[in-house]
Protein backbone atom coordinates (compact mmCIF):
# COMPACT_ATOMS: atom_id res chain seq x y z
CA UNK A 1 0.00 0.00 0.00
CA UNK A 2 1.77 3.42 -1.06
CA UNK A 3 1.28 6.00 2.17
CA UNK A 4 1.94 9.28 2.54
CA UNK A 5 2.84 10.31 6.10
CA UNK A 6 1.25 13.11 7.88
CA UNK A 7 0.84 15.40 10.75
CA UNK A 8 -1.70 17.03 12.80
CA UNK A 9 -2.08 20.26 11.47
CA UNK A 10 -5.26 21.74 13.05
CA UNK A 11 -8.45 20.86 15.76
CA UNK A 12 -11.61 22.86 14.57
CA UNK A 13 -13.31 22.80 17.47
CA UNK A 14 -17.01 23.96 17.23
CA UNK A 15 -18.98 25.51 19.73
CA UNK A 16 -22.36 25.83 18.90
CA UNK A 17 -24.58 22.67 20.03
CA UNK A 18 -24.34 19.48 18.44
CA UNK A 19 -21.69 20.68 15.74
CA UNK A 20 -19.50 18.52 14.12
CA UNK A 21 -15.44 18.80 15.05
CA UNK A 22 -12.67 18.65 12.71
CA UNK A 23 -9.07 17.61 12.83
CA UNK A 24 -7.07 18.84 9.92
CA UNK A 25 -4.12 16.33 8.75
CA UNK A 26 -1.37 17.67 6.58
CA UNK A 27 1.31 15.80 4.46
CA UNK A 28 4.66 15.87 5.87
CA UNK A 29 6.45 16.47 2.45
CA UNK A 30 4.17 19.04 1.02
CA UNK A 31 1.52 21.18 1.47
CA UNK A 32 -2.05 19.24 0.79
CA UNK A 33 -4.49 18.60 3.57
CA UNK A 34 -7.43 17.11 4.56
CA UNK A 35 -9.94 17.45 7.18
CA UNK A 36 -11.81 14.57 9.14
CA UNK A 37 -14.98 14.58 11.71
CA UNK A 38 -14.43 13.41 14.43
CA UNK A 39 -16.64 12.82 17.40
CA UNK A 40 -16.37 15.19 20.93
CA UNK A 41 -15.12 12.57 23.19
CA UNK A 42 -12.19 12.02 20.75
CA UNK A 43 -11.22 15.93 20.46
CA UNK A 44 -11.15 16.08 24.08
CA UNK A 45 -8.56 13.46 24.60
CA UNK A 46 -6.38 14.95 21.44
CA UNK A 47 -6.51 18.86 23.04
CA UNK A 48 -6.16 17.06 26.40
CA UNK A 49 -2.41 15.47 25.23
CA UNK A 50 -1.77 18.71 23.03
CA UNK A 51 -2.15 20.44 26.09
CA UNK A 52 -0.15 18.02 28.55
CA UNK A 53 -3.26 17.84 30.57
CA UNK A 54 -3.54 14.84 32.45
CA UNK A 55 -6.25 13.31 34.70
CA UNK A 56 -6.05 11.31 37.98
CA UNK A 57 -7.75 8.34 36.33
CA UNK A 58 -6.77 7.04 32.96
CA UNK A 59 -9.63 7.52 30.27
CA UNK A 60 -10.66 5.74 27.47
CA UNK A 61 -7.62 6.15 25.03
CA UNK A 62 -4.87 6.05 28.21
CA UNK A 63 -6.61 2.59 28.56
CA UNK A 64 -5.87 1.33 25.42
CA UNK A 65 -2.45 2.51 25.40
CA UNK A 66 -1.82 1.06 28.60
CA UNK A 67 -3.34 -2.40 27.53
CA UNK A 68 -1.17 -2.39 24.53
CA UNK A 69 2.12 -1.51 26.47
CA UNK A 70 1.67 -4.30 29.21
CA UNK A 71 0.48 -6.88 26.50
CA UNK A 72 4.68 -6.10 25.44
CA UNK A 73 3.82 -3.96 22.17
CA UNK A 74 3.76 -0.32 20.99
CA UNK A 75 1.61 1.81 18.69
CA UNK A 76 4.37 1.72 15.58
CA UNK A 77 2.05 3.92 13.31
CA UNK A 78 -1.54 4.48 12.56
CA UNK A 79 -3.16 4.03 8.60
CA UNK A 80 -6.14 6.01 7.39
CA UNK A 81 -6.17 3.52 4.72
CA UNK A 82 -9.75 3.38 2.91
CA UNK A 83 -12.61 5.84 2.47
CA UNK A 84 -16.22 3.90 1.59
CA UNK A 85 -19.30 5.89 0.62
CA UNK A 86 -17.94 8.88 2.77
CA UNK A 87 -17.03 6.68 6.17
CA UNK A 88 -13.04 6.65 6.40
CA UNK A 89 -11.58 3.37 7.89
CA UNK A 90 -8.29 3.13 9.62
CA UNK A 91 -6.05 0.37 11.65
CA UNK A 92 -3.16 0.45 14.71
CA UNK A 93 0.31 -0.88 13.35
CA UNK A 94 1.11 -2.74 16.54
CA UNK A 95 4.90 -3.89 16.93
CA UNK A 96 7.09 -5.46 19.63
CA UNK A 97 7.60 -3.16 21.93
CA UNK A 98 11.34 -4.39 22.11
CA UNK A 99 11.70 -2.83 18.89
CA UNK A 100 13.71 0.44 18.42
CA UNK A 101 11.41 3.56 17.11
CA UNK A 102 12.67 3.06 13.63
CA UNK A 103 12.66 -0.38 13.75
CA UNK A 104 9.85 -2.87 11.45
CA UNK A 105 8.74 -6.36 12.51
CA UNK A 106 6.14 -8.05 12.18
CA UNK A 107 3.38 -5.42 12.84
CA UNK A 108 -0.09 -6.80 14.29
CA UNK A 109 -2.98 -4.21 12.96
CA UNK A 110 -5.75 -3.45 14.53
CA UNK A 111 -9.18 -1.95 12.69
CA UNK A 112 -10.31 1.17 14.46
CA UNK A 113 -12.16 4.46 13.67
CA UNK A 114 -9.40 7.02 12.44
CA UNK A 115 -10.77 9.38 15.17
CA UNK A 116 -9.43 6.71 17.89
CA UNK A 117 -6.32 6.10 15.69
CA UNK A 118 -5.26 9.77 16.00
CA UNK A 119 -6.00 10.46 19.71
CA UNK A 120 -3.53 7.48 20.38
CA UNK A 121 -1.48 8.93 17.74
CA UNK A 122 -1.07 12.03 19.43
CA UNK A 123 -0.84 10.40 22.86
CA UNK A 124 2.07 7.76 21.93
CA UNK A 125 3.40 10.15 19.52
CA UNK A 126 3.29 7.37 16.76
CA UNK A 127 3.52 8.35 13.24
CA UNK A 128 0.57 8.73 11.29
CA UNK A 129 -0.32 7.98 7.59
CA UNK A 130 -2.93 8.00 4.82
CA UNK A 131 -3.59 5.73 1.62
CA UNK A 132 -2.21 7.85 -1.33
CA UNK A 133 -5.60 6.78 -3.24
CA UNK A 134 -7.47 8.18 0.03
CA UNK A 135 -5.35 11.44 0.21
CA UNK A 136 -5.64 12.15 -3.27
CA UNK A 137 -9.18 11.76 -3.40
CA UNK A 138 -10.12 14.10 -0.49
CA UNK A 139 -6.89 16.40 0.00
CA UNK A 140 -7.07 20.11 -1.19
CA UNK A 141 -3.86 22.17 -1.70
Amino acid sequence: MDLIEVELSRVIIQTKGDAPQYLALKECQGTRTFSIVIGHHEVDEIRRKLSGIETQRPLTHDLVARVIQTLGHRLHRIVVNDLREGTFYAFLGLVPRDLGPDATGPETTVDCRPSDAIALAVQTHARMYVARHVFDEVSVD
